[in-house]
């Protein structure tokens, strides 16, 4: 629970994200890398949240690039089963443990250092991810394989600390996952594992899984006994950065600026993303698994046998420019591409399944290239299926902040169900009347992505997505 002593002291260390990260130039973690060739870079594996995949990292990767990173020196993994279990210790459908989970990170990270021939690896985690990282190098024989471990919103302390709420969940501050990570006798009072350079990336308070009040987890007015500093641990660089969401912690610039000088001990050259000349993309179809019938699930597994469709589109209306610029059905690896795209140009894919809803995506232009720009079929919900047309304006690598972000979507401003507060909700659907297609203007502080409605009444659904 969080203390009036505690209170005061987090109002005396939550600073701005510029003074954060003018106290992190002064704390140059690794002077030795100040000069390092692009070539000697460490490897680092991104590893995403709950429920996520690789793809909300690929802006990230694009600013290492941009500034010297080589591009095969930066891995993103995707956990098959992104979500984890209810109760860490009992199977689950399409959901994974906190061991299931540590098990393929260290095969992933295996992996890249016998690629690269490097000696240790930087991990970042996002969220979840970060849960994985932690107990891989407390429990999974990975205190020597990493350098630098970075952990952006994981609920170190968990996202509620209550033995009577799902007792035995990995996000429980007080079950016996994250209680085991935090109180290792060995540590000498310290929450991290040495050896390792630590850093914990946290909002002042705008983080909707560490919050006081239960409101995010279905609890509202009850007590989540953990604070606005529950991602924070004991022995590591905490940062603060003031008014970022959950996600921003570590998909948005100022936590790629963070990590940059954590992990170099300077600044990085570029915050902005350097234009590439020539773009090529990639990406893996998935679509969202069924519970024996019982309900749906989100996994990343290869959606083999969907057909991918790319239009190049009129960023003003969204509207096809001509035929397809490309088409391929997946094979068993899940791949759509590769695929050649003009940079000025905007893009609509296309995934065709059976058994799925024909998902039409609409895409800002693509800067740089890119091997994780993943594709989800999507499926159409109970509450679609009386609408003309569905559409749904989605934020993967942050959430939407009213009234922090100018957002809208069909003139609508706030989108329908976007609460004032705490940003906290990545999705805003617009279910619209039958009628002729038409355009759909979505905006978030300057980026704008118009795209069309499509009939339900042909198993169509519509999605815009952000790059930020």
């Amino acid at each position: 629970m969080t203390t009036p002593l505690h209170r005061r002291r987090m109002l005396a260390t939550a600073t701005t994200a510029i003074a954060t990260l003018v106290l992190l130039g002064a704390c140059a973690v690794n002077p030795s890398m100040r000069d390092t060739s692009a070539a000697d870079l460490p490897p680092i594996v991104f590893v995403h949240g709950n429920g996520d995949t690789a793809a909300l990292w690929h802006t990230t990767l694009w600013r290492f690039e941009s500034n010297g990173w080589p591009r095969e020196r930066l891995h993103a993994i995707d956990l098959p089963y992104p979500l984890a279990r209810d109760d860490d210790t009992k199977p689950q459908d399409g959901r994974t443990s906190t061991t299931e989970a540590m098990q393929f990170l260290s095969a992933e990270i295996d992996k890249v250092l016998q690629r690269t021939g490097a000696r240790q690896v930087v991990l970042f985690g996002n969220s979840r991810g970060g849960n994985a990282i932690r107990n891989y190098i407390a429990n999974g024989g990975g205190m020597a394989k990493v350098s630098h471990a970075i952990l952006g919103g994981t609920p170190n302390h968990g996202v509620w600390a209550d033995k009577a709420r799902l007792p035995n969940s990995e996000f429980n501050g007080a079950g016996p996952f994250l209680t085991a990570l935090n109180n290792n006798p060995a540590l000498g009072g310290n929450e991290v594992s040495p050896g390792v350079k630590w850093m914990t990336i946290r909002s002042d308070n705008n983080d909707k899984f560490a919050q006081p009040d239960g409101v995010w987890i279905g609890a509202k007015g009850t007590p989540t006994n953990v604070g606005f500093d529950s991602p924070e641990l004991k022995g590591a660089l905490n940062v603060v950065i003031a008014g970022i969401d959950h996600r921003e912690t570590s998909f948005s610039p100022q936590a790629f600026e963070a990590s940059y000088r954590f992990i170099t001990g300077k600044a990085p050259a570029l915050l902005a993303i350097a234009p590439e000349a020539r773009v090529v993309l990639n990406g893996k179809v998935s679509g969202l698994g069924l519970n024996n019938g019982a309900g749906s699930f989100v996994n990343n597994l290869p959606l083999a046998g969907a057909t991918v469709e790319v239009f190049a589109t009129n960023a003003a209306t969204g509207e096809r420019q001509g035929a397809a610029v490309h088409r391929q059905t997946v094979g068993a690896d899940g791949l759509w591409g590769p695929f050649t795209v003009d940079a000025k140009t905007a893009y609509e894919f296309v995934i065709g399944m059976p058994g799925f809803a024909t998902t039409h995506i609409y895409r800002s232009p693509f800067a740089r290239s890119s091997n994780i720009v993943h594709l989800r079929a999507a499926r159409l919900t109970d509450a679609d299926k009386a609408a003309g047309s569905v559409l749904t304006f989605t934020r993967p690598r942050g959430y939407f902040g009213v009234p922090r972000d100018r957002l809208s979507l069909d003139g609508a401003s706030p989108p329908p169900g976007v609460p004032a507060g705490v940003a906290g909700v990545s999705q805003s659907t617009l279910r619209l009347a039958a009628a002729p297609p038409r355009s759909v203007v979505a905006e978030f502080n300057g980026e704008r992505i118009v795209g069309r409605t499509w009939p339900v009444a042909e198993n169509r659904v519509v999605l815009i997505e952000l790059h930020q």
